[in-house]
């Protein structure tokens, strides 16, 4: 039901929400003042205020740490497509930088982000594309040409291909988070503890009865914002704010041939100063 719920487009999130809590404002307020529960209930009156506090505080405590996993979980998507484009950056510079024609190479990395932006991102189901796969192996497979060594030194080499494995790295990190989701349990609580807040409200204003009708109003409405904008964070690669993937689209306009550097003019002849007449 909770998965269901944080599916939803968002304005779904936020009238679910919105049907829930003022749903149960609206029935607090007619048990308590329009119908045959309204004498049984009025017998509760004289509970004090700091009752209210002791429920709101663990409504609100319980409300950060959601918030606060569900944040967490966005900025480690988030480094996880910096740390795979900045590997992939680098392994791109390192193939400029060697004195030998690495464009395969190049063609190859490129292919690997297309594929990655193109088959895999769409999905974000936590699950690899055969395409990116088989587009990771073909990178793979190209740096791993013994010929490298030889024409460019083991050390470029060696830093390519452990370039090459932190791409595979960030890139697993990436799929499981992309189907990490906050557990069902701690939406159940916090969805009830702002019930019962509710629920402490009106025995607080039983005596009161528009008070009580602008406090549910009031502790809805900042229940609804709340709850609906970490809602519309829950999945990393999905709604409304979502991971970016400019990062990795970025490394699709590098150019896959590299020109020659050009060696600089020679600095013109300068004449030899003319001897001062006698």
């Amino acid at each position: 039901m909770i998965r269901a719920w944080l599916d939803l487009p968002t304005y779904g999130t936020f009238v679910t929400l919105a049907l829930l809590y003022y749903g149960v404002a609206l029935t607090l307020v007619v048990l308590t003042c329009a119908s045959p529960l309204r004498g049984p209930v009025s017998k509760l009156n004289g509970v004090v205020a700091p009752f209210f506090s002791s429920v709101a505080v663990l409504f609100g405590l319980l409300t950060g740490f959601l918030g606060y996993d569900v944040t967490e979980r966005n900025r480690q998507a988030s480094r996880a497509v910096q740390a795979e484009a900045g590997e992939l950056q680098n392994l791109y510079t390192l193939s400029v930088a060697s004195v030998t024609d690495m464009r395969d190479i190049r063609i190859a990395l490129k292919g690997y982000a297309a594929s990655v932006l193109h088959d895999e991102w769409p999905a974000a189901h936590g699950e690899s594309a055969p395409r990116t796969n088989a587009a990771y192996d073909t990178l793979l497979g190209e740096l791993s040409d013994p010929a490298i060594s030889r024409d460019a030194s083991a050390a470029v080499h060696v830093a390519m291909l452990s370039a090459a494995v932190r791409v595979g790295t960030a890139r697993n990190a990436r799929l499981s988070l992309s189907t990490d989701r906050t557990s069902d349990l701690k939406w159940i609580s916090v969805l009830l503890l702002g019930v019962i807040t509710q629920v402490a409200l009106t025995l607080v204003h039983l005596d009161k009865p528009r008070a009580m009708l602008a406090a549910l109003t009031v502790f809805a409405t900042g229940a609804i914002v709340a709850l609906g904008m970490i809602a519309l964070q829950e999945d990393p690669f999905g709604g409304v704010f979502r991971v970016s993937s400019t990062p990795i689209e970025r490394l699709l306009s590098l150019s896959d041939t590299v020109a020659p550097p050009v060696a600089p003019a020679p600095a013109p002849a300068t004449a030899p100063p003319s001897a001062a007449p006698k």
